[in-house]
């Protein structure tokens, strides 16, 4: 039994619906399309999430919300609040960088940042939660998070002509790829790809549970959850179909290449996926349709082209 299934993610589409973008697909032929949500609000996915979990919420207390992030979910949480007239408190790492730390003083949020890495702000989040009496998000492991994030699945099979075989899918905690695995179920073929140092969803599916992992390297600040969610993990488990890994060094060609092929920045995080394709992590069969997310585009333009 799934946590989030089709019939949540079809709501979560009606519900957010007029509040996100529609992000574009890109054909690159032999069987490759781009999914690009690195141009939805905020430069990246989360924002279906973050709108889904708020707009459904039963109430929200005066204190506002409060929550974690090493960047992105952070962005949204400040964007939709910020559309919806609710205050904000988005917990940081120091990792987390220039970037994205610019865009929340735009939007109005007030700002923690706390030492350490993706896990320490989340603990800080939940402190602050307790004691403000905020609502308190998570980035990745809420139903109606990862409902949300599945409505980029419903939206490409929407635009892709023909069938698609594959998804390609970067993986933090897990929100994305568990709400995509859940609209597609069975399906398509999810395939989750994972930085090297960071491997929580590949090694939590060897072990049959979410496990620790050490959190280090290049997209740290966007996939640099510690484990996967439970709730993602329910979905993972039984809908993805593999798990691979990809280098440092992989994930930084792929942000190159993205530039230099289509002038598509991508963050290292929001690159992961193309990276797997890029490198053979992942190699398709003879015909098969391939779409890869690109999900995130923080990234300070400079790196694109050192």
């Amino acid at each position: 039994m799934t946590a989030v299934g089709p019939g949540d993610v079809e709501a979560a589409a009606q519900r957010i619906a007029g509040y996100v973008r529609t992000t574009p697909v890109l054909d690159l032929g032999d069987g490759v399309v781009l999914k690009l949500e690195l141009l939805q609000h905020t430069g990246s996915f989360k924002p279906r999430g973050a709108f889904n979990w708020l707009l459904g919420a039963d109430e929200v207390p005066a204190a506002g919300v409060v929550a974690a992030s090493g960047g992105n979910f952070g962005l949204a949480v400040a964007h939709v609040t910020h559309e919806l007239g609710i205050p904000a408190t988005i917990v940081i790492p120091e990792v987390s960088p220039a970037a994205k730390r610019a865009g929340f003083a735009r939007l109005g949020a007030e700002v923690v940042v706390v030492p350490g890495m993706y896990p320490d702000a989340l603990a800080r989040s939940r402190q602050l939660a307790a004691e403000t009496g905020a609502l308190l998000g998570h980035a990745y492991d809420h139903p109606a998070v990862v409902a949300g994030q599945g409505t980029c699945g419903r939206e490409l099979e929407d635009q892709v002509a023909g069938a698609v075989d594959t998804v390609l899918v970067a993986v933090g905690g897990g929100g994305l790829i568990g709400g995509i695995a859940a609209w597609f179920a069975d399906r398509v073929k999810v395939v989750s790809v994972e930085p090297e140092r960071i491997p929580a969803l590949h090694h939590a599916l060897a072990a049959g549970h979410p496990v620790e992992v050490d959190v280090s390297g290049l997209a740290a600040d966007s996939l640099g959850a510690s484990s996967v969610g439970d709730v993602p993990f329910a979905v993972a488990r039984r809908f993805v179909d593999a798990a691979v890994l990809v280098a440092d060094e992989a994930i930084a060609a792929a942000q190159r290449d993205l530039w230099q092929r289509c002038r598509i920045a991508s963050e290292p995080g929001g690159a992961a996926a193309w990276a797997a394709l890029l490198s053979g992590a992942y190699r398709p069969e003879p015909g098969e349709r391939v779409v890869v997310v690109v999900c995130g585009g923080n990234v300070d333009l400079t790196t694109l082209t050192a």
